[in-house]
């Protein structure tokens, strides 16, 4: 019976359930309601971690807990769902990561009942992002995700949190259009109508029908992840954002834009990836470099934690870009630990910020001797995100590292320039973030007297939540094949399925080439391409302009 029941829709549809009953719970200040959305989190997180733990097989790379139902059949629309090495571990942490935002919202008062509802729609629509398996119910269930957000912001945020939620929901409602057209695009080619993305992923496309699909998944998700120059939304939204929602936007909203670009523009259009991994390369040594530059010019505590977010998540563009087994290792593990991290980082600048009452890091020098507790944990934390050896961020980064010096595709002038590049983000992350725990726990303070007292250090549920996370962190750091594992099988999978497009992108160069220096057959039967491709000679004549016509195929063969 339980093989046949639907877990991934229950898992979905519990949290959006649980929020709709929430104006049926009688409550005023909230305290009622923080149970409430507590005890549904901690359910499906569990439920989450039982459903995998019982029905999903770690060594095969096969879609598991598949689900498909007619939703709106005259749109082609289906309920589709279904996990595998790239969507399971991501699960796992929204899980974990929204249950403990919603334990760190505790003392949220203000209309309690909207805010947890708000929340808890968020919780279901980011499980249901990684779970979606037909291009247009990703698609709906993106954007889905969008409007918790804004609100999140608009309503709990600071000051500024109005036009920080508006220029949120302009930049990713816009490019989220991008999803739409190329899904579209790629429903309606060739012979077959389908949004099924395993459908998809069969068909036969033409190159630069794939180059301008991926150019347009690639803004998609590049503005989600984010990628430069597209990131600017990211530290007005953190920097007005409340804790909660911070630790939710870094924790998982960021890994959305990983995901996808592994999902659609490797998967579904790997010969693209292929031409425009090295791009992707010089993106990712963009976003690290600029990244942590720019986070030493912030005086925003939050800022300069976003611009330390949009810097290590250069480093899964690195990854995706190696097009090797290790590098898409990489990626996903560096989502995975950045999550975790930026998680725990954000939800102690949120504790830090509820008993200073500031953000500005010059007016917070001192606290520590307030807050020990804090300040430990804040250490621990800002150790893992510098990469310390015996953190998970080290073991990522590391990965990544490899995964592009090993890269058998690239020239070693161009490895060697990317990774020192990357590796002089890596040298300024220490130097920037140690000068902020100095600056913030240490120096002469400008608060009140009466602002630093014994009694501001953290609370037995905040030091619960945070070693929650800093648990997890340690353990991958010491441990990697316990989230590895999970995906080992999946990402093998992958690089085979790239390395073929790599192979297939090799003979069609080959063949250009010899397209413009025409040989005779048996030149051509030495060099071993003749037999590959004898009935396109044979029809083309081994002439200069036949070869040229039969590398403009309608279709790339798979």
């Amino acid at each position: 019976m339980t093989d046949h029941f639907p877990w991934l829709t229950t898992l979905i549809a519990l949290p959006a359930i649980a929020a709709l009953l929430v104006p049926l719970i009688p409550d005023q200040n909230g305290k009622t309601l923080r149970w409430y959305a507590l005890g549904v989190g901690f359910l499906d997180f569990a439920l989450t971690v039982w459903t995998f733990w019982t029905h999903y097989d770690i060594s095969s790379s096969a879609l598991q807990l598949t689900e498909q139902y007619a939703w709106v059949p005259q749109l082609g629309l289906n309920w589709s769902v279904g996990v595998d090495g790239l969507s399971m571990p991501l699960i796992v942490l929204t899980g974990f990561v929204n249950t403990m935002a919603i334990f760190a919202a505790w003392n949220v008062t203000q209309k309690p009942k909207l805010f947890y509802g708000l929340m808890l729609l968020l919780y279901s629509a980011q499980l249901g992002v990684f779970a979606a398996q037909d291009m247009l119910l990703f698609f709906i269930i993106w954007e889905l995700e969008l409007v918790p957000v804004y609100l999140l912001i608009s309503i709990w945020g600071g000051p500024q949190r109005f036009y920080a939620a508006t220029k949120f929901i302009l930049y990713t409602a816009f490019a989220s259009i991008f999803i739409l057209l190329a899904g579209l695009a790629m429903a309606f080619y060739g012979d077959t109508f389908s949004f099924d993305m395993a459908t998809l992923a069969q068909k036969h496309y033409s190159l630069t029908f794939e180059l301008l699909t991926y150019a347009a998944f690639l803004i998609a998700f590049g503005v989600k992840l984010p990628i430069f120059p597209f990131h600017t939304w990211l530290p007005d939204a953190h920097g007005e954002a409340s804790a909660p929602v911070s630790m939710i936007l870094a924790g998982v909203l960021l890994k959305m834009g990983g995901y996808g670009l592994m999902r659609m523009n490797i998967e579904m259009l790997p010969n693209a990836h292929v031409y425009l991994a090295p791009v992707l390369a010089v993106l990712g040594v963009v976003n690290i470099v600029y990244g942590a530059l720019n986070a030493f010019s912030q005086q925003n505590l939050k800022r300069c934690l976003a611009c330390s977010s949009i810097s290590h998540m250069g480093f899964v563009l690195i990854g995706i870009a190696a097009l090797t087994e290790v590098g898409f290792n990489g990626a996903v593990l560096q989502m995975i630990s950045h999550g975790l991290i930026a998680s725990a980082l954000f939800f102690l600048a949120g504790v830090t910020y509820e008993r200073t009452h500031t953000l500005i890091i010059a007016k917070m020098g001192g606290v520590a001797k307030a807050m020990p507790i804090v300040f430990a944990l804040f250490t621990v934390g800002t150790m893992a995100s510098l990469a310390l050896p015996g953190m998970s961020g080290f073991v990522s980064e590391l990965t990544i590292f490899l995964s592009v010096a090993t890269s058998p595709v690239y020239s070693v002038a161009f490895k060697v320039l990317i990774t020192l590049l990357a590796a002089v983000g890596l040298i300024l992350t220490p130097v920037y973030l140690l000068s902020m725990l100095r600056r913030v726990f240490y120096g002469q303070s400008s608060l009140p007297e009466q602002a630093i007292a014994p009694w501001m250090d953290a609370n037995p549920r905040e030091v619960f939540i945070a070693v929650s996370m800093i648990v997890p962190i340690i353990a991958v750091g010491l441990y990697p094949k316990f989230v590895t594992q999970t995906y080992d099988v999946k990402t093998v999978a992958v690089a085979a399925e790239v390395q073929e497009s790599i192979t297939r992108v090799a003979q069609a160069k080959s063949l250009e080439a010899i397209a413009q220096q025409p040989l005779e057959p048996h030149q051509l039967q030495a060099q071993g391409v003749l037999s590959a491709y004898s009935p396109t000679f044979s029809s083309a004549g081994f002439s200069s302009a036949g070869l040229s016509s039969a590398l403009i195929a309608p279709a790339i063969p798979r």
